[in-house]
Formats: structure tokens, C-alpha cells, sequence
């Protein structure tokens, strides 16, 4: 027998360790090596015979000396070798586990290939974060997941927008404070519970030189809210919440036929029809141009054109909003100095034909003589202090009269806010806190006119 027969029969019952797999991209010197010699024949081949040695039919060879074939036949054959799944592959360069990476994520590697990358993985920090990222994406590649957007999403965003608070169009500078203090109302209501609504409100005002108040709940006062808007949108031919045929009542009037037509109290119903009633006022003065605000807006026994009348609901809005926040315990802040500005000059504007409506009534001093046709008479100086402070001259002898500083028999200092609580008939004039200077009688009739201006 060849002497090296029994090396080779070792090496073929050596067990088999794979040599390192190479990395998909690493093919620079494929042509530079030469294939690797075969390590485990496999069992059909035998060993390669060399001049002089038997073949493997046991006839003897090209040297005539027997064939050992035969008998190494009678041995029994090496049992075959199988790679089992929990067996790694041999050390693997960090290259090529890099590039093993993406077949990983993807579940794409053999068993051996698994487990080293995933032992490498314990030990290397850039390729762990590396195959995280990888994992992750894998995530984002399922074929039953559609990756565009549904067609239907932006209408259902801009419908929800739309539910929750109607597109910005251009509003009229003179109505943006009926515009935000609907909004904020609208926001403390939001705020309160169910239980809230029926909370009782003291509506207060002056009626004929004596203080009025009403009861009612909050949800009431959103419908006197609803129903006094009502004449706005009459004037602009839109639905009135009362229905056709009501005629020209008073905002008084209007209020108790509201709550008389009622079957049952107001609940928190009454918050959406008014929300919607004041967003169709927004719009369809911003849409209806120039000049729709000179529209006249009949109130019963008076009248006054739509810019005011719209400053005059944006007034009324906050004076409610605060009743409201009182009997809720909500904090609640005054206008903005620029809308607390206009709706105080709504009230000096308003103040010369109050005073002389107390006058016909005797409930205010004599007018005195003037000088010449078309003099302006006496005046009083109203000096507001505070946000949408502001100066203004009060013509105290006639409403067509215009008021000026060289005219000025008496001066009224106060906070704006005050002012205001005092229109809204909350303070009565001999409590207002004021600084005061010159004519007392001129002082208290503007004073008393001021507070006979509130209404409910």
C-alpha cells in the first residue's frame, strides 16, 4: 500500500469548515487567484491515482503492481458530513459581515451567515446602530402597504379645519371686533361642561333712572345673544332666527319672544345655531363690499348704520361673555385696546342724543341758549385712560352740535374698562369712580346718559 494513502484517508474524515464567504462587491481579484483545490472529493471519486498505484476497479496499474482498491473498498466508508444550523461560519473580516448588513435585515442569510453577523453585531456599535436602521426600513417595504397618500386626505383635513373654525377671508376692519369677540365667546363656551350651561346669570341694566336685572341660565343668554343678532341679519335679508313676519321689535322684545317661544329652557343646543348665525354675518359682509356698511339697522325705536350696529353686538358679546364668565368662575380679559377704542367712540357719538332724549324727559338740566344759529354750545371733555384711551368732546346742548375743547365747561377722567362697565349698566353713575372738574350738573347728566344707554 502507498505510504501516503493513510494521510489522505485522514483529511477526508477531517470535518469540513466553509471558507469565508466573499462579499457581493468584493470582485477585484477574482481573475488574479486561481480557483481553490476541491477539499472533500466527493464519495463517487476516489483517490487520484499516480503512476504505479491501483485504480479503483482493482486492475492493476500502468506500473503491473496489484490494485489496493479492492480491499480499501471493504472498508467501510467515512459517514457524510452535514453542516448543522446552530454552526458559524469561520471568522468572517468585518467587510464582509458590513456588507452582510442588508441581506440580514431582509432575513436573506443562511443560518451560519445569522449567527455571525449577529455575534458581530454584539460587539461592533456602528454596525449594530447601522443594522437598526436597516431593520426599520425593511419595515416601510411591505409589498401589501401602499405607500400613497389616500386621495381623500386633504378634503377630510380641511373639512375638520373647516368644522372647527371656518377659512379666513378678508374681514372688514369695522367688523373684526364683532369677529373676535365672537370667537372668544365661543371659546369660553367650548371651555364649560354640561352642567355649566344651566348656571344661573343676572343680566343687569338701567331702565328710567332704576336698576333692572334678569335671571336666566347661560344658555339663555346666548339665546338673547341669538335673537338680538337676528336683527343684523334681517337687515342684510338673511334668515331671521325668530321667523318671518316678526316686524320691528326692540331687542327686549325680541329676547322675551325668543324665550317664550321655547317649549323648554335653552341647553347647550343653542350654542351652534348662534356660532353659525355670527359666521354668516362675518361672511356675508366681507363678500357684500363697500358699501354695505351705511346699511341702516333698525332697532325699534332707533336706528343706527350696519358698521355700528356691528360694533354695537361685538359690545354687547363681551358684556354677556363676562356675565357668563362670573357665574362660571372663567377668567376673562377685555377687548383689545384697539376694538375697547372703537366701542367707547360708538358711546361718545351716542351720548349728545341721549342727553337730550333725558332732556324731553326732565330727567336732565336745561339746555342753554345758544349764542347763534349753528353755535356749538357747551361741551364736556371725556378723557378715557387706559387701553383704548382716548379723548373725545361732548356736545352738551344740542345733538347736532359738535363738541370742542374751547367750549369745555367740565372734565371726566376714568379707566376705559370702567367706562364701559358703566354703559353696560353694571355701575351705577354715582359709584363710578371718576375724576371730575368744573360743571357737576353737566357731569351727571352725561354720567346718567351714559348708563341709560344699557339695555338687555
Amino acid at each position: 500500500m502507498n505510504p501516503g494513502h493513510d494521510d489522505h484517508e485522514e483529511v477526508a474524515r477531517a470535518p469540513w469548515i466553509p471558507g469565508p464567504r466573499r462579499s457581493p462587491d468584493d470582485h477585484a481579484d477574482l481573475a488574479a487567484r486561481p480557483p481553490a483545490p476541491l477539499a472533500d472529493p466527493l464519495p463517487w471519486m476516489g483517490e487520484p491515482s499516480e503512476p504505479g498505484e491501483p485504480s479503483e476497479t482493482g486492475e492493476p496499474s500502468e506500473t503491473g503492481e496489484p490494485d489496493a482498491g479492492a480491499a480499501a473498498a471493504a472498508e467501510p466508508a467515512p459517514e457524510p458530513r452535514t453542516e448543522t444550523a446552530a454552526e458559524p461560519e469561520a471568522e468572517l473580516p468585518h467587510r464582509v459581515l458590513t456588507s452582510l448588513l442588508g441581506a440580514w435585515a431582509l432575513s436573506a442569510c443562511s443560518p451560519a451567515e445569522t449567527l455571525a453577523v449577529e455575534a458581530h453585531l454584539t460587539e461592533c456599535a456602528p454596525c449594530a446602530d447601522e443594522a437598526l436602521r436597516l431593520r426599520d426600513a425593511v419595515g416601510l417595504l411591505h409589498a401589501e402597504r401602499d405607500l400613497d397618500l389616500d386621495p381623500l386626505l386633504r378634503s377630510r383635513v380641511l373639512e375638520n379645519c373647516l368644522g372647527r373654525r371656518p377659512a379666513r377671508i378678508p374681514v372688514p376692519t369695522w367688523a373684526t371686533p364683532y369677529d373676535a369677540e365672537t370667537a372668544r365667546l365661543d371659546a369660553l363656551l367650548r371651555d364649560i361642561g354640561e352642567a355649566e350651561w344651566h348656571a344661573p346669570v343676572r343680566l343687569r341694566w338701567f331702565e328710567h333712572e332704576r336698576r333692572v336685572n334678569r335671571k336666566t341660565t347661560v344658555a339663555g343668554v346666548i339665546g338673547h345673544l341669538l335673537a338680538v343678532d337676528g336683527l343684523v341679519m334681517a337687515a342684510l335679508g338673511l334668515d331671521d332666527p325668530l321667523g318671518p313676519g316678526v316686524g320691528e321689535l326692540s331687542p327686549t322684545e325680541r329676547t322675551e319672544a325668543y324665550w317664550t317661544r321655547s317649549s323648554q329652557p335653552p341647553t347647550r343646543a343653542v350654542r351652534e345655531p348662534w356660532r353659525d348665525q355670527s359666521h354668516t354675518l362675518i361672511r356675508t359682509v366681507s363678500f357684500a363690499g363697500r358699501g354695505v356698511a351705511d346699511l341702516t339697522v333698525t332697532y325699534g325705536d332707533f336706528a343706527m348704520p350696519l358698521r355700528d350696529a356691528l360694533l354695537e353686538r361685538a359690545f354687547e358679546c363681551w358684556v354677556h361673555a363676562e356675565d357668563i364668565a362670573e357665574a362660571v368662575a372663567y377668567p376673562y380679559e377685555p377687548p383689545s385696546g384697539a376694538h375697547l377704542h372703537g366701542m367707547i367712540d360708538l358711546a361718545a357719538r351716542q351720548l349728545p342724543a341721549a342727553l337730550a332724549g333725558r332732556r324731553r324727559s326732565g330727567l336732565a338740566g336745561p339746555a342753554r341758549e345758544l349764542v347763534a344759529a349753528g353755535a356749538p354750545g357747551r361741551s364736556l371733555h371725556l378723557e378715557i385712560e387706559g387701553a383704548g384711551g382716548g379723548h373725545w368732546f361732548i356736545a352738551l346742548d344740542s345733538p347736532a352740535a359738535r363738541g370742542s375743547r374751547e367750549h369745555a365747561v367740565a372734565q371726566v377722567a376714568m379707566d376705559g374698562v370702567e367706562f364701559c362697565q358703566l354703559l353696560a349698566g353694571h355701575v351705577p353713575p354715582e359709584e363710578a369712580a371718576v375724576g371730575q372738574d368744573g360743571d357737576r350738573e353737566a357731569i351727571r347728566d352725561v354720567l346718567s346718559a351714559a348708563a341709560g344707554l344699557s339695555r338687555l
